[in-house]
């Protein structure tokens, strides 16, 4: 059974933490939720609930990756001795795990709320649409990354429902987390291909390889990162003035991150593995607790300042029942 366990991959389970950065976000919306222990126990509850369906649906999706890639795994430095590849899997078995997972982790979902089954759902759409063909849209230079990614701003969606199903989140912050996401995964691609070192063998083991290029992956992050930063800002003039002061230490991450990222046989090529730069771990930690921190801390004197406008009440949209 451990290969059928392994072609779900729960150790990319911790991926799901970034559905935690919408939870906080509504909470700041929100905060009476945690002001009773009634309330934080029942607001927990849903919240692991949560993230029983999202990992359930996420496993889901690395299962049909598993089996499609199987064919150009074999091209890979260390993914050829993966399950499917070395014939540790059937795909019969694989093909109904892929089902089960999938109808699971909705089953689970719609217990919670409409918004937040829906949101699920596009992320299972989202898992089909980049593997399998003839759309398979991790084959297509650039939107292999912008398709992947995608996942980012629905994680925030997920955990933002958890708490707040009435209202949609700030439009700008989802943009801006879908491009640091395709910032991250821009760098995967780009220290994969420098890894692989070989552009005929990369191609056979990645098709979008075809077409990228050192320079082209290069580039693209940079403007990744800039679209981030840009949307970043307006949500932060938008709506919360004081996270201005987190902008060094955030731009400090993306250059930290990028330095990893051009290290031989880079870490980021693995998430999974990312726990063991430890400087960047401890780095994370430091922007996130700062982040928090200025999301509940209000600061008046910024506003004089800088000349801006507190939000008004009521500013984020209703979802429509």
């Amino acid at each position: 059974m451990f290969p059928y366990v392994q072609i779900a991959r729960p150790d990319h389970w911790f991926k799901n933490v970034f559905m935690l950065f919408g939870v906080v976000l509504a909470l700041f919306y929100r905060p009476e939720i945690f002001q009773t222990p009634e309330t934080i126990l029942s607001a927990g509850k849903t919240i692991l609930i949560g993230l029983v369906a999202v990992c359930l649906i996420v496993s889901s999706n690395y299962v049909i990756n598993e089996i499609l890639d199987a064919p150009t795994d074999k091209f890979h430095p260390s993914k050829h001795a993966r399950p499917i590849p070395s014939g540790k899997v059937k795909l019969f078995w694989a093909y109904a795990e892929w089902i089960f997972l999938g109808i699971a982790g909705l089953s689970v979902a719609w217990t919670l709320n409409l918004p937040f089954f829906w949101s699920a759902l596009l992320l299972l759409i989202m898992g089909c649409v980049y593997n399998i063909p003839p759309v398979r849209t991790k084959e297509w230079i650039y939107l292999d990354v912008l398709s992947e990614s995608v996942n980012n701003p629905l994680r925030l969606l997920l955990g933002w429902y958890l708490v707040l199903p009435g209202q949609v989140p700030p439009l700008s912050l989802l943009i801006s987390y879908w491009m640091l996401g395709a910032f991250f995964m821009a760098t995967k691609r780009f220290a994969e291909y420098r890894w692989i070192n070989d552009p005929e063998r990369a191609a056979g083991y990645r098709k979008s390889f075809q077409w990228y290029t050192e320079e082209k992956l290069l580039i693209s992050m940079f403007i990744y990162a800039i679209a981030s930063a840009l949307f970043l800002g307006v949500f932060i003039v938008r709506y919360r003035l004081e996270l201005i002061l987190s902008a060094p230490l955030l731009a400090g991450f993306y250059g930290y991150y990028l330095f990893i990222g051009l290290k031989q046989n880079s870490a980021v090529q693995n998430p999974e593995h990312l726990y063991r730069e430890r400087g960047l771990m401890v780095y994370l930690v430091l922007c996130v607790a700062v982040f928090i921190l200025l999301m509940f801390w209000n600061i008046p004197g910024l506003y004089e300042y800088f000349n801006v406008v507190p939000p008004p009440e009521g500013t984020l949209w209703e979802v429509k029942p």
